[in-house]
């Protein structure tokens, strides 16, 4: 089965600007057939974003967006969960009790910068979703602190320094393990931000494809040709399914990121 699609997208029940349905809407307008909601660390938003896909004829997938402990870029995507996978709220249970400590922490990292964030703004922000460093970003810059989002995780947010106060994650292959167990099939996303020679990419895919890994996220915005020719590779090789994202958060979040259909073979997502 072929179809126009979008698998790596995210909403309010975590760090997107949009609503589940929201997100939804706009994926009919972009031209998309299958949508996949993968936030961060929650299914929270996906119920609404699969009612929201009946009312607008399109196909939604339960999915997620898993940060593995071994590299902060090295995400775990799950696509096709089931509706109740307990394991899976287990471990989202874990990581939304470390990210309501780590609020805490990073705004106390912030002051030792000079930046002074009232933690109610960010909650009000993140709408009662996970509260997330998109939001701090948005914050610094609603109020000066930087130039951009951007700005914010270059100097802030994504350094070797911010690492002392990060949350709570499991490794890759108890995200991987935890997704099978929820019905779904587990993809390593946008392989470029690890920033591996080929040789460690290769056996990093090596070992995550003995852990039970599924797919690769081969067409991604800021993957050039030659990257997307690499990766097409690289899935052939280990026998990996292809998949593409845009990894869509809202032009406010993520300007460069808008949502994207790619056509792509999607029988091994849909045939439990």
């Amino acid at each position: 089965m072929r179809v126009s699609a979008d698998l790596h997208t995210h909403t309010t029940a975590s760090d997107g600007q949009y609503s589940p349905t929201e997100v939804s809407a706009r994926a009919k307008q972009a031209g998309i057939e299958c949508l996949a909601i993968t936030d961060h660390d929650t299914v929270d938003g996906v119920e609404e974003a699969v009612r929201a896909g009946v009312q607008s004829g399109i196909r939604i997938l339960r999915g997620i967006e898993l940060g593995a402990k071994e590299d902060r870029h090295l995400h775990i995507l799950g696509l096709g969960l089931e509706q109740n996978c307990p394991a899976m709220e287990t471990l989202c249970r874990k990581l939304r009790n470390s990210r309501n400590e780590r609020k805490y922490r990073i705004v106390s990292f912030l002051a030792e910068k000079g930046i002074d964030i009232d933690l109610h703004e960010v909650e009000a922000l993140a709408q009662g979703g996970l509260v997330a460093r998109p939001h701090f970003a948005q914050i610094m810059v609603r109020h000066g602190y930087v130039s951009s989002m951007r700005d914010a995780f270059d100097r802030y947010l994504d350094t070797d320094e911010y690492q002392r106060i990060e949350r709570f994650k499991a490794d890759a292959a108890t995200c991987i393990e935890t997704i099978h167990r929820s019905g779904g099939k587990a993809v390593l996303a946008h392989p470029y931000q690890l920033n591996l020679p080929e040789k460690q990419l290769e056996d990093l895919l090596g070992r995550l494809k003995e852990a039970g890994l599924n797919g690769l996220e081969c067409y991604y915005p800021q993957h050039t040709p030659s990257m997307v020719e690499q990766y097409l590779a690289l899935a052939k090789k280990y026998d990996l399914y292809v998949t593409a994202g845009s990894d869509f958060h809202g032009e406010k979040v993520q300007p460069s990121k808008p949502l994207r259909p790619v056509t792509l073979e999607l029988d091994w997502i849909f045939q439990q």
